[in-house]
């Protein structure tokens, strides 16, 4: 028997998405968020405050770059969820992270990260719900050592983990349980 638990944005999982912008002064700046994702083949949209130092960046600058970030590197994502670049000066240094500018966008690239999306903003939308940024993806870069031999992101390499908006938690990916688009093909006979 199923429980009404309410109105919650329960649902699992949520993306542990690091929007890494540079600041008017160039400082680096990286945000930890959820609530984003994949909105077409070469779109990304984000849900972020505006009174966030990520979202003011990125009207400034017309460009983020989106990282997937990994368990070796997890306090530094957790930190860039906590700490605000709004009252925290030093936030990346403390990380002890290193960033490079993107070669496509005005925005740093997160040396540390696996896989990484530059994006250019297309529409900064405003909203009855919030503030939403579109961005397209100009470029993806990848540590080779994610790749298969196909040159393929390999999910289970990548060290990724997500969020869990049920009791705060991350939890770790990987296991390949199926195959898209092939596991159920036997239903359609």
């Amino acid at each position: 028997m199923k429980k009404e638990l309410g109105i919650h944005p329960y649902a699992f999982p949520m993306p542990v998405l690091m929007i890494s912008t540079y600041g008017e002064d160039g400082k680096v700046d990286v945000m930890n968020m959820a609530w984003g994702g994949i909105c077409a083949e070469n779109m990304v949209a984000l849900n972020i405050d505006e009174d966030h130092k990520t979202a003011k960046n990125i009207k400034a600058r017309g460009a983020f770059t989106l990282s997937v970030a990994d368990i070796p590197h997890i306090e530094a994502a957790d930190f860039f969820g906590i700490a605000t670049g709004n009252k925290m000066e030093d936030k990346f240094e403390r990380s002890g992270l290193h960033a490079v500018k993107s070669q496509k966008v005005d925005a740093p690239v997160v040396e540390e990260f696996p896989l990484t999306l530059e994006c250019k903003v297309v529409e900064c939308q405003q909203t009855v719900y919030g503030f939403r940024v579109l961005g397209e993806i100009v470029g993806v870069l990848a540590e080779e050592d994610v790749l298969d031999s196909k040159g393929k992101v390999d999910p289970t390499r990548l060290n990724a983990f997500v969020f869990d908006q049920f009791q705060s938690g991350y939890y770790a990916i990987g296991e390949k349980v199926g195959q898209a688009w092939n596991t159920g093909a036997k239903l359609m006979k």
